[in-house]
């Protein structure tokens, strides 16, 4: 500090010197201090009690309040002071230092201002609103009061100008915990991640200071066209890696291989035997493959789609169509499910003497003339 900042000891008092004082008196918009040595009191007006806008002289002091002060003007019987110079010429001296360390400084928000927040660090600080955070804040009311860490990115004494970032912080810290991520994670791992943005493509996962896509193949067991429909920002999601490029720090991850999967428990869904409803959804030479579940397909093979002989299943179905079918067989580890429709329909050919009934004109006949009527008819039929 420089010499004219030494505090003084004898009773000739000059502007410029620094002298201890007590506030003895706090008005309105001014402060009466007591000075150490001095014959009479001083004075120190509000603009002169902080670096910040004060409402009044209250906000910055308490009487018995034991400050440092500068003379900064000596009139008949009174002296001016100022508390806010002498703060300012300590403040700067921490300030060079602490911007050539690039050292991070916590402290309290004062003030939410246009474009920005004010905090007092011996003189006054700024952070531009685009400073303030890496993302986008619509309102900053709710800073004010509020402990934050800063990093000073402009300092200019002489013009009395001190710019800080709380944003710049946030990065560096991301930047280690991004780092400590991708030495950490290995493919296969599971972890859990937070939706940051959604894209048509996929959305992107935070977990843990870097993010990784998940495709839109990779969200989930259905077929998915907008993202949107089952994902939303700042949703807590659990991820399966799938690969990790540290290079290029891209990390390709999954929601789906964490989640059951289609054919799970398959076994007592479609237990053999059972009458399932499902959709046609390809076709080929040797029969039709039916999803009976979402991301569930089961093949009727061409001999299992109608009692009678036919070429090609495109005969008597088509895509899209909606069938009913029979388990016939199924095996969960291969994930196969063999089903019939024609198990559903009913023979024509067949005949349950159970429900046949005699027409009103053929009683006074035996059964046997109806079983011969009937069975010359088969008998025709296979010639």
């Amino acid at each position: 500090m420089s010499e004219e900042m030494n505090l003084i000891d004898t009773h000739e008092f000059k502007e410029g010197d620094l002298v201890k004082a007590t506030v003895a008196q706090v008005d309105e918009k001014s402060a009466i201090v007591t000075i150490e040595g001095a014959p009479f009191d001083g004075i120190v007006p509000i603009s002169e009690l902080s670096s910040l806008h004060i409402e009044k002289a209250s906000d910055a002091v308490s009487i018995g309040d034991e400050l440092e002060l500068m003379i900064t003007k000596v009139e008949e019987a009174n002296f001016v002071l100022s508390k806010r110079k002498v703060d300012a010429e300590k403040a700067w001296e921490q300030l060079v230092k602490q911007f050539e360390s690039g050292e991070i400084i916590e402290t309290e928000v004062k003030e939410v201002v246009k474009g920005g927040l004010v905090v007092d660090l011996g003189v006054r600080g700024f952070i531009p609103a685009s400073l303030i955070e890496d993302y986008f804040v619509e309102s900053f009311d709710d800073y004010k009061g509020k402990t934050l860490t800063f990093k000073i990115v402009e300092l200019e004494k002489d013009k009395n100008r001190l710019i800080l970032s709380h944003k710049a912080v946030v990065e560096g810290e991301k930047a280690v915990s991004k780092q400590k991520t991708l030495e950490n994670i290995h493919s296969g791992d599971v972890l859990n991640g937070t939706v940051q943005r959604i894209a048509s493509f996929g959305a992107f996962v935070d977990i843990g200071g870097v993010d990784g896509l998940v495709h839109i193949s990779q969200i989930s067991h259905d077929h998915l066209d907008n993202v949107a429909e089952v994902l939303s920002e700042g949703q807590e999601v659990k991820v399966k890696v799938l690969s990790v490029d540290r290079d290029s720090e891209r990390i390709s991850l999954s929601i789906k291989d964490t989640l059951p999967g289609p054919w799970s428990d398959i076994e007592s869904k479609a237990s053999k035997g059972s009458v399932l409803n499902g959709t046609i959804k390809r076709i080929v030479s040797y029969g039709a493959f039916v999803e009976v579940f979402p991301g569930v397909e089961g093949l009727v093979h061409i001999s299992q789609i109608a009692h009678q002989h036919i070429t090609t299943p495109h005969e008597v179905l088509k895509e899209g169509e909606e069938v009913q079918v029979k388990v016939l067989e199924v095996n969960s580890a291969d994930k196969r499910l063999s089903l019939s429709i024609k198990d559903l329909i009913e023979n024509e050919e067949d005949y349950n003497l159970e429900d046949y009934q005699l027409p009103e004109e053929s009683k006074g006949f035996s059964i046997s003339d109806v079983l011969g009527d009937k069975l010359k008819d088969f008998s025709n039929k296979g010639n």
